[in-house]
């Protein structure tokens, strides 16, 4: 009988069917060992002289362990026989999960990812953590290259799938730019039929030109009047929240969010949208947005000392650093300031894409820029070419910038950090709040 299924030999256990999974850098069949002693009998392999010498073990070959536990996850998942969600998109498709998991939960008993497992491994392992105590699922689908959304629809075959944005995140990865990132999102369609919906950010100037001739539901999202879920006056309160109204089904709904930044008016509004295709009320969908809690890193305020730290750095593009920029003036306190890394996978363009973030950072009045390694240099760059705008101060590396903290921040300040996950900018973030210790 096995209990769950397990990808690192660490965390094993009895019960557990152990999947080494075969990396850039590793094979994980080298840990079949310690997965053994710390008492897993099952192994999905595809090197049979890797579990040699154990005993008393149930192993089983395929050719190809990560493609062997997808078709094993599909098919778990469709034995549960879940309403199903699927969310994609360039950025924000993290927080409109946990959004649409809150609204779910108003009404069914609704499964998603504990982290953020969005990927080929993740969204499996995520998967065989449900039951069949469960009625619905959210389900997240990230990618860095075509065809890995295409994967990801035909284990998951979601009832209705929501796409975000389609920005520039991984556009080095796409010869033909935002038009093959924007291909790789709507593979969250390959799968689709007349009951299907699909349920999109319609002010993306990209999903505004996209080919919708599938034979499934559309619903748009946005700013626009025409627009099936239409938002107006949204109302930023900088760490404290937003509002907005909700113009939807020939009424209208006054949407209060406890989570900062005004980009997530559109993330709930999709949220909504979705989640109305499974039959929730509008007033549910409002009610599960009250007990909503973002996945971690993500807007995340802490306060010690008079001094205030936004924590926004599980990853960064360019549309996500403006809006914390503008959560970060509407926050209040005596001085803004933005703590930047650089952002990856930007391609040739990325100097420039780079300076757009800083020239916005300069318009927006801040008080103090900086900008930490070699890429959010030309942060800095853009920001000094606003006229009038602020200071701006740029460190090499996190580790210089550490000792001058106290004389960078003092009791009053605002402080929002962000940079590319390899730059690891929680360890800055939790330096300033040491700091203040």
């Amino acid at each position: 009988m096995i209990q769950e299924v397990c990808t690192d030999s660490r965390t094993a256990k009895k019960g557990d069917l152990f999947v080494p999974i075969i990396g850039e850098v590793h094979d994980a069949h080298k840990f079949i060992p310690q997965a053994y002693e710390r008492g897993c009998r099952a192994f999905l392999v595809s090197r049979t002289e890797a579990a040699d010498g154990l005993k008393d073990c149930q192993i089983i070959l395929v050719g190809d362990t990560t493609g062997a536990v997808q078709d094993l996850a599909a098919v778990y998942l469709e034995g549960l026989g879940l309403k199903k969600i699927a969310v994609t998109g360039s950025v924000g498709k993290t927080s409109t999960r946990d959004m649409v998991h809150a609204i779910l939960s108003e009404k069914f008993r609704t499964g998603t990812a504990k982290k953020n497992f969005n990927n080929s491994i993740g969204v499996p392992l995520t998967i065989f953590s449900f039951d069949d105590s469960l009625e619905a699922a959210v389900l997240e689908m990230g990618m860095d290259h075509a065809g890995e959304i295409h994967r990801l629809a035909e284990i998951i075959r979601p009832d209705i799938g929501i796409i975000t944005n389609v920005g520039i995140s991984h556009i080095e990865n796409f010869a033909d730019g935002r038009d093959g990132i924007l291909k790789a999102k709507m593979e969250i369609t390959d799968y689709f039929g007349p009951t299907n919906t699909l349920v999109i950010n319609s002010d993306n100037d990209m999903l505004k030109k996209a080919d919708f001739s599938g034979g499934y539901k559309l619903i748009r999202v946005g700013e626009e009047p025409e627009a099936d879920y239409r938002i107006s006056d949204i109302r930023d309160y900088g760490e404290k929240g937003i509002r907005y109204t909700l113009s939807a089904e020939g009424k209208e709904y006054e949407i209060c969010l406890h989570v900062p930044g005004a980009h997530n008016a559109v993330n709930s509004a999709l949220a909504i949208a979705g989640c109305r295709q499974m039959g929730v009320t509008t007033e549910q969908a409002i009610s599960g947005l009250a007990h909503l809690e973002l996945t971690g890193k993500r807007l995340a305020v802490k306060e010690k000392n008079g001094i205030t730290v936004i924590d926004d750095t599980y990853n960064a593009a360019p549309a996500s650093m403006k809006s914390l920029i503008d959560t970060l003036v509407h926050t209040d306190g005596q001085r803004k300031i933005a703590v930047f890394a650089g952002m990856n996978e930007l391609g040739a363009e990325s100097p420039k894409y780079h300076r757009e973030v800083g020239e916005y950072a300069g318009k927006r009045d801040l008080d103090l820029l900086i900008t930490v390694g070699e890429k959010a240099e030309d942060i800095a760059v853009g920001y000094r070419n606003v006229k009038d705008c602020g200071k701006a101060v740029h460190f090499d590396r996190k580790e210089d910038l550490y000792p001058e903290i106290k004389n960078l921040f003092r009791t009053g300040d605002v402080i929002a950090v962000k940079g590319s996950r390899l730059m690891e900018m929680e360890q800055v973030a939790a330096e300033i709040l040491k700091e203040q210790e």
